[in-house]
């Protein structure tokens, strides 16, 4: 309905020579419900363009409008203040959409607004040195979420995992297990380190001092050496160090996605890159567009130019890459593969080094408008009303599957998207696991399961919704307000899709569960007239499965019995 009125608005405005051809026509719900449906300040904004009282431009406009909306799907089209139009449904347009919602069942939701476009969208993308912490469960979910309202939308979609397996922080996951492994199988000299908290801690003297702490290492060492004895004390390579921390963690990180229902298309190894030359190619094609030059024996790229304060390295002296130089070849091979919209789900500390990323691909004439960066800030968990202090290298931490342990699944998909990817989330572990409406998955999970108990009641006492039912009768405020509700889903949908803002639909759902909370307490379902009964059932089974529809985008399970 919001496109048909907008369309409407724009062919009236069409008729009018001073009306800009880019002008936007925008549709607001009013925030009071006696303001009708749909509202818009049209007349107001274009008071200065028709040379207009705005007031009298509205009434010139409705008049119009009045004319070509279907009376049978639009009650009304008043005006309203200073020169607003505010519309208001008609109740056979009501009722014909809820009746297309209970048609369309598991469906209902779905959009068309993204047929025919493809994305990738990039998320979690740790690199496999560690369990996977809270942080980079915001960004799991987060990303896992986006491709899904992508998916409802219409898009066809490519999730992807980005890791890099070489360089330093590889290296010293190698050095850390290698350091452990001959604590195990000889007698090694220790040595003592010491934290800026003032805690220390007595590893072998070839442990890195910014070494990986976890007990994850230790256990991984001693793999090693069930399998190989004290052979590898002999090799001089890092390699079956790494190789072994490589797939014992990554079959870990894999689990723990598996467990929030995470499934990726393809995991992509920055080795591939270097594999392909792509990663030379990249620099090359940099080289040639003379965006780069040498300095000290490292190869700079010429940021200044882009407005940054300084330029950056892409090769060091040591001859290796910088991570910025994979990161943009690994951007360029998204381009070649041909994807419409490329969306890259970043943590929050990111936010000065992605555009150096941007600029260089700028530089080698891609599209760069494709590219959207997620930018999500970070996580604290809460407990007792008190921070939990977390250090990911000495492994002092919450992991991801240890909070999912704790809350379940649901619920750390919901705490992780229920607020704005730009605001700091404080995950509240004490309200996660409170069986209360408090909490607001409890909340949302008991309003379906309650539903489902309602349907099974009406079985047991024989209220038939199966056949016609006479949805004219759902008159009550209360059972508007809740059709209302339920018909906005779909655009809720669009709306979270297009702003990559899954927040939008967690809000939603709780209004939702709100309604009909107010429409189950004014009106009865069991013991009504039959007639009456069946469309409140019907009213009912309607609003469970925008419920389970939506918690489903969410990646959320919607229980029948709580």
């Amino acid at each position: 309905m919001q496109d048909q009125l907008r369309q409407h608005l724009r062919a009236i405005l069409a008729t009018y020579d001073a009306v800009p051809d880019d002008f936007e026509v925008e549709l607001e719900r009013p925030a009071q419900p006696e303001h009708g449906d749909w509202a818009t300040n049209t007349a107001m904004r274009l008071a200065s363009v028709l040379k207009n009282n705005p007031r009298a431009i509205a009434e010139e406009l409705a008049a119009m409008l009045r004319e070509r909306v279907d009376p049978a799907r639009v009650e009304a089209v008043e005006v309203a203040g200073p020169g607003f139009i505010n519309i208001r449904l008609a109740d056979t347009y009501l009722t014909d959409a809820l009746q297309a919602l209970l048609k369309a069942g598991s469906r209902y939701g779905h959009t068309d607004t993204g047929t025919g476009q493809t994305a990738i969208v990039e998320y979690v993308s740790a690199n496999p040195t560690g369990p996977l912490t809270v942080g980079h469960g915001r960004n799991a979910v987060l990303g896992d979420t986006v491709a899904n309202l992508l998916e409802w939308t219409g898009h066809r979609v490519t999730r992807e995992y980005y890791y890099n397996d070489a360089g330093r922080q590889m290296r010293v996951l190698a050095q850390s297990v290698r350091a452990r492994y001959e604590e195990i199988v000889s007698d090694v000299e220790m040595k003592t380190l010491t934290y800026d908290d003032g805690t220390t801690v007595d590893v072998p003297v070839s442990f890195p001092d910014d070494g990986y702490q976890g007990a994850y290492i230790t256990d991984i060492a001693q793999i090693l050496v069930d399998e190989h004895g004290a052979a590898l004390l002999t090799t001089d390579s890092l390699r079956p160090f790494q190789d072994q921390a490589e797939a014992v963690i990554f079959e870990e990180i894999e689990g723990t996605l598996q467990r929030l229902g995470i499934e990726m298309d393809d995991y992509f190894n920055e080795r591939r890159l270097y594999d392909d030359e792509r990663v030379s190619e990249t620099v090359e094609r940099l080289r040639e567009a003379g965006v780069t030059y040498e300095k000290d024996g490292a190869l700079w790229f010429k940021t200044t130019d882009f407005g940054k304060d300084k330029d950056t390295v892409l090769i060091k002296q040591t001859g290796e890459p910088t991570y910025r130089t994979p990161d943009i070849a690994y951007h360029a091979d998204k381009f070649e593969r041909g994807y419409d919209a490329i969306i890259d789900v970043l943590g929050a500390d990111h936010v000065a080094t992605y555009p150096d990323v941007i600029s260089a691909l700028d530089v080698l004439g891609y599209d760069t408008s494709r590219v959207e960066v997620l930018l999500y800030q970070f996580v604290t968990l809460i407990r007792g009303g008190e921070p939990v202090k977390m250090s990911t290298r000495r492994a002092n931490y919450v992991t991801l599957s240890d909070l999912i342990d704790e809350v379940t699944p649901d619920v750390t998909r919901f705490f992780f998207l229920m607020r704005s990817a730009s605001t700091h989330l404080d995950f509240d572990l004490d309200l996660a696991k409170e069986a209360s409406d408090k909490n607001p998955v409890f909340y949302l999970q008991y309003a379906h399961a309650r539903i489902c108990s309602i349907r099974d009641k009406a079985v047991e006492v024989g209220l038939d919704a199966s056949g016609d039912v006479d949805l004219t009768l759902l008159t009550h405020d209360d059972e508007t307000a809740l059709i209302k509700a339920l018909l906005r889903f779909p655009e809720v949908i669009d709306r979270a899709a297009a702003q990559r803002a899954p927040h939008h639909v967690a809000t939603y759902l709780r209004e939702v569960a709100t309604a009909f909370s107010q429409f189950y307490g004014s009106c009865h379902i069991i013991g009504e007239d039959e007639a009456l009964g069946a469309a409140r059932l019907q009213l009912a089974r309607a609003t469970r499965t925008v419920l389970q529809n939506g918690l489903t985008v969410l990646g959320i399970s919607a229980p029948e019995s709580m």
